[in-house]
């Protein structure tokens, strides 16, 4: 005789889950800025993989400046989105960008728009621009791993489910 459900299952992961496989998905990704393993050309990635990765590396740094304008104007959210800041800045540097190696931004890039640094004057607002910004960012990067090869591709797909991961905390309130 099977067990009726809970009536209090809750739906979606739990936070737990998420803050256990994030971390776990991006060991397995391998995420290194070297070069696409066996198949790479011995001198190194192609040259749409490189292009691929300075964009995915651009556009982590993108939502890093995003974070930080966030976090200078709301003082209070920080404790909460520190972590999620620091996770897009090891995105950044997996893509082979980060401090020192900033790039002009890309037309399609979200530090490229003046707007990208204005910060709703709301808390509730404030989180749901930057959950919005991941769930662009996530799908974006989930489109691209489909034009790209073997490592580059796994890299892109760990870092959109971590995107997604920040998006259901940012807007479940569980960061």
């Amino acid at each position: 005789m099977p067990f009726p459900s809970s009536p209090r299952a809750r739906s979606g992961p739990r936070r737990r889950t998420l803050f256990a496989v994030g971390p776990a998905a991006l060991a397995l990704a391998g995420c290194t800025a070297g070069g696409e393993g066996p198949g790479a050309s011995e001198n190194g990635p192609s040259a749409a993989v490189r292009r691929a990765r300075a964009r995915a590396a651009r556009d982590s740094e993108g939502l890093v400046e995003r974070y930080d304008a966030v976090i200078a104007a709301h003082p209070g959210l920080a404790g909460r989105l520190g972590p999620l800041r620091a996770e897009a800045v090891r995105h950044a540097q997996a893509f082979g960008g980060g401090p020192g190696r900033k790039t002009s931004p890309s037309p399609s890039s979200p530090s490229a728009s003046p707007s990208a640094t204005a910060v709703p004057g709301d808390d509730k607002d404030a989180l749901a621009s930057l959950a919005a910004a991941e769930r662009e960012l996530a799908d974006r990067r989930a489109k691209a791993l489909l034009d790209v090869p073997g490592e580059l591709a796994r890299l892109l797909a760990s870092v959109a489910a971590a995107g997604a991961a920040h998006v259901y905390l940012l807007t479940e309130g569980g960061a």
